[in-house]
């Protein structure tokens, strides 16, 4: 049997959660259902109490509140204004009142959240799409990670570095200020496309996509990024995450170029009501094609016509090996190699262990399976098992360059590790 122990080399980078970094997002206020009298809802009984302070009193408030948040966050008057605009839409006649009043109220309907206090995992990576500044012989990259916060609520948070292979490996050091998302409120009246912008972010490390919709209010999770080339030769940046509503999980699409704005689709299809579904980061055979785990159990492929909608697929691998006997699937999307499709593939075994393996399908019909490991490349590690949910080592995403592959892993539930090797490492353990 192939010897994998030594498949990976680590690096002693660790990315851990950090509580200080918070966004400004929507505090919404209604009264309990028994306690709603027509014509008088809490947000307005709000606004009145703030209506009726003097000048004084209001400014003292507005002082107090701004220098808080000038701390963290940007353009905080113009973010508090957007809120007040959000709120007055909603009642039944406009607020005549002053500019100083509407960034209170904005205030008062305002929390800061902080995303990733209780962990900051399930990274996947792809090229930046500004190489101007790599390393000689080395990539820029953007880093996706799932943070988690008050209430366990998901949210997508980026990160950026540099790796130059067989070298150094570096993370930037984060911006102090995160940007919530301003939706475009004609793409949510439409329903189709939600369209979101944050031109206020200067650098990726503060974009910060938090629930915004429904189909996401307790969560965005799981995001598979994949750089997509187009037929044309034309790129985008695709990424698959789960959007969990508190009851209902489903499949959901995010698109963009320079992460700053994106558009959010809900996929359909008989086939797209599973965790866990990757993009081919090119079509085949003219078609897009889709990893995922339809069954909960095995890893499947799916081709279509249409990159929102996916019926129909059929398992391409199940478990075989005891640490995969309850249940495969992907670690992100398939990686283009000379072979074939290079996937990073994770198995549940005893105890609920998560262990990251890897397989190769053909190039042509990827659901031919040419080869796996017998063994788990990585598995939870005496040193970095324990967390919010033990026992786990579990990836959204490898980047390759060349015969290189980054691979950046969650540990349990809580924090971000990384570790390289090179396709013919992996496909040197594989039968």
């Amino acid at each position: 049997m192939p010897d994998v122990t030594a498949v990976l080399d680590h690096y002693d980078i660790l990315l851990r959660p950090d509580p200080a970094r918070t966004v400004v997002r929507p505090f919404g206020l209604e009264y309990p259902e028994r306690f709603r009298v027509a014509g008088h809802s809490r947000v307005q009984a709000i606004i009145d109490r703030v209506l009726s302070l003097n000048e004084n009193a209001l400014a003292a408030e507005l002082v107090q509140i701004v220098q808080s948040l000038d701390e963290r966050h940007r353009d905080v008057d113009a973010m508090l204004l957007r809120r007040y605009d959000d709120i007055a839409a909603s009642l039944p006649a406009p607020l005549a009142t002053r500019e100083d009043q509407r960034r209170l109220i904005g205030a008062y309907f305002s929390e800061e959240f902080s995303y990733e206090a209780a962990a900051l995992f399930n990274p996947s990576a792809v090229l930046a799409p500004d190489q101007s500044n790599a390393p000689d012989g080395g990539v820029r990259f953007v880093l996706s990670l799932r943070g988690i916060g008050e209430g366990h609520v998901s949210s997508v948070a980026f990160r950026t570095g540099s790796w130059t292979p067989g070298q150094a490996f570096a993370l930037d050091p984060p911006s102090h200020v995160a940007v919530p998302p301003i939706i475009d409120g004609n793409s949510v009246a439409a329903g189709a496309v939600v369209r979101l912008h944050c031109g206020g972010a200067h650098e990726i490390s503060e974009t910060v996509l938090f629930p915004m919709l429904p189909s996401q209010h307790q969560g965005i999770e799981d995001v598979r990024m994949v750089l997509f080339t187009e037929d044309d030769g034309s790129t985008m940046y695709h990424a698959t995450y789960t959007a969990f509503s508190g009851a209902d999980a489903r499949p959901e699409l995010l698109s963009g170029k320079d992460f700053h704005s994106f558009e959010m689709r809900a996929l359909t299809g008989d086939a797209a009501g599973a965790k866990g579904m990757a993009l081919f980061p090119r079509r085949i055979g003219g078609q897009y094609v889709m990893l995922g785990r339809q069954d909960s159990e095995s890893i499947w492929l799916h081709r279509s016509d249409d990159i929102l909608h996916w019926e129909g697929g059929g398992k391409i691998v199940s478990p075989r090996y005891p640490w995969e006997f309850v249940q495969m699937g992907n670690c992100g999307s398939p990686i283009e190699v000379d072979e074939g499709w290079l996937v990073f593939t994770h198995g549940v075994g005893t105890v609920r262990n998560y262990c990251v393996g890897a397989c190769l399908l053909d190039k042509d019909d990827p659901s031919k399976l040419l080869a796996r490991t017998p063994e788990p490349i990585l598995r939870p590690s005496p040193g970095e098992r324990d967390g919010y949910v033990p026992n786990v080592v579990y990836s959204c995403g490898a980047l390759a360059v060349g015969r290189d592959v980054l691979l950046p892993f969650g540990v349990a539930d809580n924090f971000t590790g990384f570790a390289s090797t090179t396709v013919d490492r992996l496909l040197a353990v594989m039968e």
